[in-house]
């Protein structure tokens, strides 16, 4: 019989509802990803560069939940060997977001040395917009998810859900205001500020603790 949790949901509904979350998350930073990557290289945008790569990791992270997800529901897996592999691939997640945060750092420095002017992009303002309120509501949905099934993996992944949605914010800023006023700075400015961010979503990746 399937148990019931402290929501009033069983254990198999949460799963389902789980499920689908992270299945709406890796389908979401797909799409995210190449659009905005598309309008990060025809406006010439470092935020809108960075954010659309971590839509990329952050497709890569759903995808994980997913498999582990499907792995209990289908409950022919050992949950220790399901804790190995999802450690493991959380470390590679936390590599890549390392990795980007020196890319975008490293890009947005030369940027402001070289007085490079992105163009306005209304495709980047609008994306961001319509990717903070998906983000904040996919969230909160995720750390009800994960308090109901007792899940640490799907508490971290919440986290880099919610760091996503202040990667919105950061990348609205810098190109709303390059679009609204001119100020081409502050492109390569918001793509610094978001550097401590991918670096904190490391970090929680690689410990595999949550700071919601």
């Amino acid at each position: 019989m399937a148990t019931l949790v402290e929501s009033g949901e069983t254990r198999d509904q949460l799963l389902r509802r789980a499920l689908r979350l992270e299945w709406l998350t890796v389908g979401w930073n797909v799409a995210e990803g190449l659009i905005a990557v598309a309008a990060a290289v025809a406006a010439g945008s470092v935020a809108l560069l960075g954010f659309g790569i971590d839509s990329f990791v952050e497709s890569t992270s759903g995808g994980i939940l997913v498999w582990r997800l499907l792995a209990e529901k289908r409950t022919t897996a050992d949950p220790h060997a399901i804790e190995r592999l999802d450690r493991r691939a959380r470390k590679l997640v936390s590599l890549s977001l390392f990795a980007l945060a020196i890319y975008v750092a490293a890009d947005a420095s030369l940027a402001l040395w070289r007085s490079e002017r992105p163009e306005a992009s209304l495709v980047g303002i609008v994306l961001t917009c319509v990717s903070i309120l998906v983000m904040v509501w996919l969230g909160r949905a995720k750390r009800r998810a994960a308090v109901g099934l007792g899940s640490r993996a799907l508490a971290v992944d919440a986290f880099q859900t919610t760091a996503c949605w202040w990667l919105s914010i950061i990348t609205l800023t810098g190109i709303g205001l390059n679009a609204v006023f001119g100020w081409w700075w502050a492109d390569p400015v918001a793509a610094l500020g978001m550097t401590p961010l991918l670096i904190r979503e490391g970090v929680e990746a690689w410990r595999g603790e949550d700071c919601c």
